[in-house]
């Protein structure tokens, strides 16, 4: 329940627990409702893609594709058919999936040059795309995804890999994704290919940010979402985005524990000799719900980086880390302004 007065009440209960304020998120601690947008961490998260069709197609229809030999373009199938992932592929180790992808700007003759993938869209999308729309058939692009994000795709030109996290998940989890793989709206993605950047993001200062600036969705056990307005352009990072000294300790410091951090989890996830049954069970989920001693160890190291970054102990309680990165957000904000 959430009660409000006409502001003569004195006596303010939050969670079971007197408190002297309560501010507009239901927080008592530091009122991060002020926390301002930082323009130099824009054009760096994204929301993935939305199909808005069935472009998806089976682990079979997608070896068939790819074997067949190159198009008219001289171009291989492989150009649009491409791995898929969402929050549950990356978060539970599901099957991989497999979708047709022409990209967000790809015309229709364009796409036609690819014959085996562009004729099955013809048959299991186009119709639908058609009928779903009030206006001008004209002007559909039924070949394209209904929201493709060219911003996400323009980001990530050059890049061999990209971090991504889900959007609602119990667990504040970040990880690898190779280029090829064409990500769901489900999931952020961060248009950064560097360890530096994802050690950033995994640490304990992200982490408490995240979960007051992201939004609720049940109870606080289920998980919270992640966006890339309200939680990450806000967040002040050690130094804003494309300004780190590359070459500096604290940054390889935080590259490196980032690095074991990564290397140790993949270990887990794929040890040798595992049985399929054995491997259905080692999920990210599972391992950040059993929290053994090792990735304990591994996120401490990551933490004390990211905190030496910024010139901080890391003996900080949670709320004297909000403080202070409410206080770098409003100096990065203003300093824009001015």
């Amino acid at each position: 329940m959430v009660g409000f007065d006409n502001g003569t009440e004195t006596s303010h209960i939050l969670d079971g627990q007197a408190v002297e304020e309560i501010y507009s998120d239901l927080s008592s601690s530091v009122d991060l409702t002020g926390a301002a947008k930082i323009s130099e961490n824009s054009g760096v998260a994204f929301i993935g893609t939305q199909k808005g069709g069935k472009f998806d197609i089976s682990q079979a229809a997608a070896e068939e594709m790819l074997a067949k030999p190159a198009n008219i373009n001289g171009r291989p199938n492989s150009d649009v058919v491409r791995p898929w992932a969402n929050a549950s592929i990356v978060t539970k180790r599901m099957l991989a999936r497999w979708i047709i992808d022409f990209g967000p700007n790809m015309t229709e003759s364009e796409a036609a040059l690819y014959e085996a993938p562009f004729e099955y869209l013809a048959r299991t999308v186009k119709e639908r795309r058609l009928k779903n729309v009030d206006r001008d058939n004209s002007n559909v692009r039924w070949w394209l995804f209904q929201r493709p994000r060219p911003e996400m795709h323009a980001a990530r030109t050059g890049l061999d890999r990209y971090i991504a996290t889900p959007r609602h998940s119990k667990h504040r989890l970040f990880l690898w994704l190779d280029k090829t793989v064409v990500p769901d709206s489900a999931l952020v993605v961060f248009a950064r290919d560097d360890n530096y950047f994802l050690g950033v993001l995994h640490s304990q200062a992200h982490e408490i940010w995240t979960r007051r600036k992201g939004t609720q969705v049940r109870e606080s056990e289920s998980g919270f979402r992640y966006t890339p307005t309200s939680t990450f352009e806000t967040f002040p990072f050690p130094w804003p985005p494309g300004n780190e000294p590359k070459d500096s300790v604290p940054v390889k410091a935080i590259a490196e524990a980032a690095g074991e951090l990564v290397a140790k989890r993949d270990n887990w996830l794929n040890p040798l000799d595992a049985t399929q049954e054995e491997l259905k069970k080692r999920t990210l989920t599972n391992l950040y719900n059993a929290h053994p001693a090792w990735l304990a160890d591994a996120h401490r190291k990551l933490d004390e980086a990211v905190f030496a970054a910024y010139g901080w102990p890391a003996t900080l309680t949670d709320a004297e880390i909000l403080e202070r990165l409410l206080k770098l957000n409003h100096e990065r904000a203003q300093h824009r302004e001015g």
